[in-house]
């Protein structure tokens, strides 16, 4: 799906497609089909995926539009997926491959974002490179995420993927799900949640949901805490839009969602 998606990506947003390995971990480079710009020869954006943790639903979705309206070189880690490599195994490819990259660039001209399981790992691997006491990237783009796998946000028991209710029944906390990416870390250590973790210094930062996203409250209180800390964060909710709505590229808002991110990379990536 990944593969016939990207031809139609690819017509709306023209980009080259090429396939790799950064330290040991295979990745998708995708850069825009004219020449980079010289302002942007020295900037990297890296996607996360998203895909709950188990399948690669958005390496190109996510990756194609991005370069091209930000003319900018994309490279989307494909890190090793659950439930064979429960967490903290995606954090560690994603960390080997920045700081691979950090030989050829400058953090500052850096960016990191995802969608859904790939915000989710955003956060993570910059509570992660945090905590290892590397430079932080210039920017990280969090497009509807979760920070706290300790307890379900209210939306996650309101909406299902597609924004329609769901069966809006309390979730047992002796079942939580994400079982098969979480594995037997304990649920608030703040690598795996966020939310837990010493936010202050955070790198200036973009949230997106919608109002029926299942991953709106757990955003917005990531936002939040973001702001708590004293960080550059902003949050933009769209209407009556589900989950992960900017892979409907049929959508209206779409473009206007996808624009608003590029047009954060271009004011916070630096040369």
């Amino acid at each position: 799906m990944q593969l016939h998606d990207s031809e139609q990506n690819r017509a709306l947003y023209p980009v080259n497609l090429a396939t790799s390995r950064i330290a040991g971990i295979p990745v998708r480079i995708v850069t825009p089909i004219d020449s980079i710009p010289a302002n942007k020869v020295d900037h990297v954006l890296i996607n996360l995926h998203g895909g709950g943790f188990t399948t690669d639903s958005g390496s190109l979705t996510e990756s194609i539009p991005i370069a091209n309206l930000t003319h900018t070189k994309v490279i989307a880690v494909l890190y090793r997926l659950a439930p064979e490599n429960p967490f903290p195994a995606a954090v560690d490819d994603v960390v080997a491959v920045y700081k691979e990259l950090l030989k050829t660039y400058k953090p500052h001209s850096i960016g990191i974002f995802g969608t859904s399981a790939g915000a989710i790992l955003t956060c993570e691997v910059t509570v992660k490179l945090k905590q290892l006491g590397l430079p932080l990237p210039g920017a990280v783009g969090v497009f509807s995420s979760l920070a706290d796998f300790s307890r379900p946000g209210d939306s996650r028991q309101l909406f299902t993927l597609n924004g329609f209710p769901g069966q809006l029944q309390p979730v047992d906390p002796q079942h939580l799900p994400d079982n098969e990416y979480v594995g037997k870390t304990d649920r608030k250590d703040p690598v795996l949640s966020p939310l837990f973790a010493d936010l202050h210094r955070w790198p200036p930062s973009l949230l997106v949901t919608s109002t029926r996203d299942l991953l709106l409250s757990d955003t917005a209180i990531f936002h939040r805490a973001l702001l708590g800390a004293g960080d550059d964060s902003q949050l933009v909710v769209f209407e009556a839009l589900p989950h992960a709505f900017w892979y409907h590229f049929q959508l209206p808002e779409t473009r206007e969602a996808l624009e608003l991110m590029a047009k954060f990379f271009d004011q916070t990536v630096e040369r």
